[in-house]
Parts: structure tokens; sequence; C-alpha cells
């Protein structure tokens, strides 16, 4: 496609019609008049058969914006707190696009969208498509805004240098003539909208931008939509910015935004372990600044009843527990949810029907990490607390795979019980001495069995011995896995995919999301030994 001029339009440039949405949400208190303006304008442009069926909201709330809202330099961190208010608010009540009738607001409109779920119509975006659409032979943009929004390059962001030029009124013009006309006792803002003192200062500014050459006017404030008939009339080449706002919201809607990926952390199962697998996180992404490590949201709720004492005796049930942390951390905007704990995936299938979230699976992907990495070993000894072994979820997640998974006898399994709980023991804060020499024996006694490899099958087993591909027991080399790590690394990897960077090869990621499906239909008792 090209314009009249001749210059070739990229199709991302072409505005894509798509439906008006139904629940229009417009943030309302940054200018009450120019607000209410864009509503009526909405209003007017829906096709009659459709009003019924699109709901308008405004919310407005008192907000003092100060005298020098419009100055370089003010401090505008009240409105950029209001305004995220307000959209949270919106996401609360199901509202599928939001309106913002605010340049100085868009001079952060990045910042919001990295931390909001909805699309933000972008009126800048409407402002140049309407240019581009309807004027293409214009090169000389004369430009109406605030000290505040021409300091922080607004207008040069949308509109390239290489593609238009772009000028300002004079500084005693935009000084005596056009801030007065926004925001001076007797401007716009306040209400004074057919005195002739800020249609004057208007107007001057506009002559102002003529005089420069300017072949069209933009204005940079959406008060001047109150006036615009006016200005017209007067002669002024000057574009309606809420009816090209309202025109674009109802055609076109806007870019859902760019949040950033975040993980959902079941914490306090045990608390050392929690902060162990934070760390693991960070660990294993590629970050070379702060901005690029992954959020996390960590409920740590250690009053989750304990598991184990669930599945092997008579303990409260932590499914409650378990599902209301979940949903919380739903409710924080996670986009998956990583439990470090072993034995809590005993429960995992009782809740991710109720969710909308994945949880992933760590015990799945542990076997997957065996598959891709040690395909050769089949004999997999697992260390684990007697819930995990009772409730046999290691015993689900290998079905199937060939693997054969190994355990401990009696007494060697009550060595790895006291080196979990015991008084020396790692939840007690311990991760040397009695505990460890307890762990050890039972590693070696699982070795002398045929162990190829060793899972740690309890978060706080990593906390006394690491992960290691070559450990060596006597004459012979096992693997010791850490699952804690393995989900570590699944969540970094899902992190890098959502940004677009791949740090791994793809057989380490290729799967972003870890089955959260059982697996009992594939069991197979041969491939489990006790």
């Amino acid at each position: 496609m090209a314009t009249d001029s001749g210059r070739k339009i990229t199709l991302d440039e072409v505005p894509v019609r798509q439906p008006a949405p139904k629940r229009l949400g417009i943030v309302g208190g940054l200018g009450a008049l120019a607000g209410a303006d864009l509503f009526c304008k909405l209003v007017r442009l829906m096709p009659p058969d459709s009003r019924s069926h699109c709901d308008l909201i405004v919310e407005q709330h008192p907000f003092a914006e100060g005298d020098d809202a419009g100055h370089a330099g003010s401090n505008h961190t009240a409105r950029k707190l209001y305004v995220f208010d307000t959209i949270k608010g919106f996401e609360r009540r199901g509202v599928e696009t939001v309106l913002l009738p605010c340049f100085i607001s868009h001079t952060f409109l990045d910042e919001l969208r990295a931390e909001i779920k909805l699309p933000v119509v972008d009126i800048m975006g409407a402002l140049r498509g309407h240019v581009r659409e309807n004027h293409p032979r214009v090169r000389k943009l004369g430009v109406l805004t605030s000290d505040y929004a021409r300091e922080k390059g607004l207008f040069e962001r949308y509109f390239a240098a290489t593609e238009y030029a772009l000028v300002y009124p004079g500084k005693e013009v935009q000084r005596e003539c056009l801030m007065p006309a926004i925001y001076g006792r007797e401007g716009i803002k306040a209400g004074y909208l057919h005195l002739g003192q800020s249609l004057q200062q208007l107007y001057e500014s506009c002559r102002d931008l003529l005089d420069q050459g300017a072949e069209l006017i933009l204005p940079g404030f959406t008060e001047i939509s109150l006036v615009i008939q006016q200005l017209r009339e007067m002669g002024l080449p000057i574009v309606d910015p809420n009816q090209v706002y309202a025109r674009h919201a109802v055609d076109a809607g806007g870019p859902a935004g760019a949040r950033s990926f975040k993980v959902g952390i079941v914490g306090g199962v045990g608390p050392a372990a929690t902060v162990d697998f934070m760390n693991k996180i960070i660990r294993n992404t590629r970050a070379s600044r702060d901005q690029e490590h992954i959020k996390m949201v960590v409920e740590n709720n250690p009053q989750i009843p304990d598991r184990t004492g669930n599945l092997i005796g008579s303990g409260p049930d932590p499914t409650i527990a378990l599902y209301s942390t979940c949903k919380k951390l739903e409710s924080s905007d996670a986009d998956l949810i990583a439990i470090p704990c072993n034995t809590a995936h005993a429960f995992v299938e009782r809740i991710q029907p109720y969710l909308s979230i994945p949880i992933i699976n760590m015990l799945y992907e542990t076997r997957a990490y065996i598959g891709r990495h040690f395909p050769d070993r089949k004999t997999v000894g697992l260390l684990a607390t007697s819930g995990t072994v009772q409730s046999r979820v290691y015993h689900d997640a290998f079905a199937g795979s060939g693997l054969r998974l190994l355990l401990p006898d009696d007494g060697y399994q009550a060595k790895v019980m006291e080196a979990i709980y015991g008084e020396r023991g790692a939840k007690a804060g311990h991760v040397d001495g009695t505990c460890k020499s307890d762990l050890l024996e039972a590693l070696h006694h699982l070795v002398g069995k045929g162990a190829e490899l060793v899972v740690l099958g309890c978060t706080e087993l990593p906390l006394i011995i690491s992960e290691h591909d070559d450990y060596r027991v006597g004459d012979k080399s096992v693997a010791i896995l850490d699952p804690t790590e393995i989900l570590a690394r699944k969540c970094a990897g899902i992190g890098e995919a959502w940004r677009g960077i791949a740090c791994r090869p793809a057989s380490e990621t290729d799967e972003h999301f870890g089955s959260t499906t059982s697996n009992k239909e594939l069991n197979s008792e041969k491939d489990i030994e006790n």
C-alpha cells in the first residue's frame, strides 16, 4: 500500500479493524471535562444496534493535579499510581480495554503496560494513524502540548524525524498563551470554555505554528477537543484528539500490556527450601542486569499442615491450605506455580483442575530430565520422606518410562527421615554433622542396591548434599539429581522463552509448561522395585 505521496506503508502500520470491545474502561479524573467529551464521542460513534451491548465504564475519583502539572520537571508519581490503581480496578470488573485520555499519562505508558494485563488504547498511536491515513501528504506538524510532554519527547517517539518535522510554539507563546489557556485560572481545565481569553490564547498559539510552516496542528491536550469547533471556525487546520481517539478505540482497540513473566512460588514447605529455590531460579537465569531477571511472587505459608504427617498418619489434610496459597498466587498475576516440595505433589492433582494457571510438576520434569541427560541409566534410587514414598507420587510420575525405582530398606529410610526431621536435621536448620552422615549412609545403601542415579526427593536434602553428575561411591559413579534445581531451570527457561531469548538448547526448553496431568494410566508395576 502507498500514500498519495508515494511512501510505502508496511502492513504493521495499517490500522487493524476489529469488533468494538464489549467493556471499555475510561480512566477519568485527570481532566473531568475532557473525559466526559470522550465518553460522548464514543457513544456517538457506536452503531445504534451495538450500544446496548457495550459497557462504557468511567472510573473517576478526586485527583488534585496541582498548578504545575504540565510544567517541565513536575512530579507525576501520584498520577502514575492513580492510573495504575484505576486500571487494576478495571481488571477486577471485567473491563476488556482501557482508554487513557491524558497525554501526560502517555509519557509513562510503557511503565504501565509492563505491570498490567489489560490493553490500553494508545492516543499517540491513534493520532499517528489518523495523520497517515487522512493527511498522507503532510510533512510538517505543529504541536500544542504541555512543557512536560515536550520535555519527555512524547511526540518525537511517534512522529519520526525521517518522516515528519515537528514545530512547537515559541517560548514566549508557550509560556504566555498556550499553558495559561489550558491550566490558567480561567483556562479550559477550569471550565472556562466560552470566554474569549482562552480561545484567543489558543488561536495565537496556533498562528505561531502556522507562521513556522505547520501544515496540520496536533493537540497534545485532550481539553482542546472541548473547543475544537470554535478553533476550526477560525480557519485553523486542527485535529480533534478525542474524536480520533474514540474512533481508534472503536475500530482497532489497543495492544495488550507487555507484562513480564512471573513465577508464583508456594513457600514455607519448608522455609529454607523456599529461599534455596529462589536462589536457584536466579542462578539459572541468564541476565546481565537486574531487569532481565524473572519476577517471583512468594506466598510463604509455613502453617500449611505437614504433608508427610497427613500421608502416613492422621495429620490434618493440607489440601485447602495448598489450594488457598495457589489461589493467592493466581490473584497476584502469576503465570505459573512452582511448589518446591516433593511431598506436596501428592496433592497437586486434587487442586490443579480448580486453578486457571498451571502447576509445573517437579516430578514429571525430573523424569523428563533423566530421559534427556541420562538415557542409558534406568535404575533410580529415591531419597525422600516416608510420605512421598507411601503416596507413590514418584512411582506414578516415573511409570511407563522404563525407569526402575529403588527405595531404601526400612532402617535406611529411618535415617533419611532423621536427616530431614530429626533434632539435628535439615528442617531444624542443620546441614552438616549427623544429618549428613545419615543421608550418606542411605545414599551408599542405594548405590549398593544398584542405583545408577539418585534423586534427592525432599527439598531439604539438597541443602545437605548438592546435585552432582559424577558422584563417587567406592569404585562406582552415580548422578545425584536435585528436582528443585531441575524445576528452577524449567522456570528460568520458560521465563527466557517468554522474553524471546533462548538461553539453552531446544532440548532443554522443548516444552514450555510441564505436564500437570496424571500418568496413572501408564502405571506398570514391573518398572517399580521396592
